[in-house]
């Protein structure tokens, strides 16, 4: 494959992007994050979600520099990030069950909504933007056929960041748009405030999207993802 036409450059990614919103694994970064926005007045929350925005979509551009540059070995390190992703909801699924969600935040360092400036949504940015669903998987496959048929030099470079960015943008698309409007935001505060009046669901869901998560990664086939 030589390259990408437009709709495969543009239109493809934007669309995939907003339906890996709803996949499992996005679903719990979301519900995380949802979390972390739950302090702030609607001015910084909007400030939030658009620095955790560009930062997800520009490090999964840059992911898709290495798909670009290493072709089908890419995918041993998303199933890595799947992987840990998953242990990591797991972990916090089990601490919600336990009660203990306070406690493992203290473990782990600042309370997130007390993380001064932007550090914390730059910082979830980066851990979300390892996780790229599987309905990207059209692109992923498009840039391992240019790293294979070994395009010109930096074209399948700038393809995959272009297309893998454009992806991460209408992956968190959905959230930019809540924190612009404030019936939406309200149902943002009210889903954040669910997590810790409901931990017993919040805690089951979080195992449950982090095992798919670990499982998917264990298993998956590359054959039936194309």
């Amino acid at each position: 494959m030589s390259g990408f036409s437009v709709i495969d450059l543009l239109l493809l990614p934007i669309g995939l992007g907003l339906l890996g919103f709803v996949e499992p694994c996005s679903v719990a970064a979301s519900l995380v994050f949802v979390k972390y926005l739950e302090a702030g007045d609607a001015a910084a929350k909007l400030s939030q979600v658009l620095v955790f925005a560009v930062t997800r979509a520009l490090f999964i551009g840059l992911l898709g520099v290495a798909a670009a540059l290493f072709g089908s070995a890419f995918l041993g390190f998303q199933r890595a990030a799947w992987t840990a992703l998953g242990a990591i909801y797991v972990v916090l699924g089990a601490a919600y069950l336990l009660g203990r969600a306070g406690a493992l935040r203290r473990r782990l360092g600042p309370h997130l909504p007390r993380v001064s400036g932007q550090r914390g949504p730059v910082a979830l940015g980066l851990l979300f933007g390892l996780n790229i669903p599987a309905c990207a998987t059209p692109l992923l496959f498009a840039l391992f056929g240019t790293a294979a048929a070994g395009s010109a030099a930096g074209r399948p470079i700038a393809q995959g960041f272009l297309s893998l960015a454009l992806f991460g943008t209408a992956l968190s698309l959905p959230l930019v748009l809540a924190a612009l409007f404030a019936p939406a935001r309200r149902a943002l505060d009210r889903l954040a405030g669910l997590t810790r009046r409901l931990p017993l669901p919040t805690g089951l869901v979080l195992i449950a999207l982090g095992l798919w998560s670990i499982g998917f990664a264990l298993f998956f086939s590359p054959q039936s993802w194309a």
